[in-house]
């Protein structure tokens, strides 16, 4: 079946807040607490993406990751560092031999409202500096409209300009209007060649959240039992807590199961959440909080 003409299934609503409601309601013992908050932390991309962004504060962001709290070595690094195309190659130069990717947001970011030859071009920038990982964003105006074929060979496009990256596909899930559409863009973003399907850019008040996520991981698990290949899944924007990232990580774990549980497979796009899951760890090893201002900004 062509892909523009394949039908979504419908999203049960209740039965999506129902689940999360019960995920929620849970209880965390203190050992996977710990477990848990170290491997939110392995999972975070953290993420300057503003128009005053400098070559300092981008050094020092890299610095963070590759320091982010040497009181506790044991703890890991985070998955990547995601910044604009022209700042890729100084965060390369920063992160030098570390296993920390650095990843590039492009085709017009956050908007989306350019040609595909100026997102191609800005895709290219990022990956001759250097991109591990491309951050895409669809053309959401085009997706509102019902041109679903204009989006898909879009996302084509990218993924073949991409070679060896791998493309993250932000569908921004707040201006899609519903679960419904939410699910529709996962799939089109799914089967036009995503590595990743992503909920947002961080640039609009709604944001990632829970019932959305599951809506695109149960997206993620139905094209796996079809084909058998795996797809990643990245929440982004307003994911600042550690109870809140536990949350979703017990819901990656009851849709996909534990094979999705690293940070090949599953990132947080939230770089205020590893100041906060590191004060929790600290608290599980000192029985206190720690002030935040123990704990870079940047």
């Amino acid at each position: 079946m062509n892909l523009v003409n394949r039908k979504s299934p419908s999203v049960d609503q209740v039965g999506i807040e129902d689940r999360i409601a019960r995920i929620t309601a849970r209880s965390i013992k203190s050992e996977m607490k710990v477990e848990g908050l170290k491997m939110a932390l392995s999972m975070i991309d953290l993420t300057t993406l503003e128009g005053a962004d400098t070559i300092g504060k981008v050094t020092q962001l890299c610095t963070k990751a590759q320091h982010l709290c040497d009181q506790y070595p044991e703890l890991p690094n985070v998955a990547a560092i995601c910044v604009y195309p022209s700042m890729v190659g100084f965060a390369k130069k920063a992160l030098g031999k570390s296993n920390i990717n650095v990843a590039s947001v492009a085709t017009a970011f956050p908007s989306g409202q350019s040609s595909l030859e100026v997102k191609l071009l800005d895709t290219k920038l990022a990956l001759d500096n250097g991109a591990d990982e491309i951050d895409m964003v669809i053309s959401r105006g085009k997706f509102l409209e019902g041109d679903y074929s204009f989006v898909a060979d879009e996302i084509s496009a990218i993924k073949e300009a991409c070679g060896k990256a791998r493309l993250k596909v932000i569908i921004e899930t707040g201006e899609l209007g519903s679960l419904d559409q939410v699910r529709k863009a996962s799939d089109i973003a799914i089967y036009s060649g995503a590595d990743f399907i992503k909920t947002s850019t961080g640039k609009i008040p709604k944001a990632a959240t829970l019932p959305v996520t599951c809506v695109m991981l149960e997206a993620i698990r139905d094209y796996y039992f079809e084909s058998g290949k795996m797809i990643a899944m990245k929440p982004a924007g307003g994911i600042s807590k550690s109870k809140l990232a536990l949350h979703y990580l017990m819901l990656v774990k009851e849709v996909l199961g534990d094979k999705w549980l690293n940070n090949e497979w599953f990132r947080f796009g939230a770089s205020s959440l590893a100041n906060d899951v590191l004060m929790q760890y600290a608290k599980t090893k000192t029985g206190a909080y720690q002030s935040p201002e123990y704990f870079s900004k940047d």
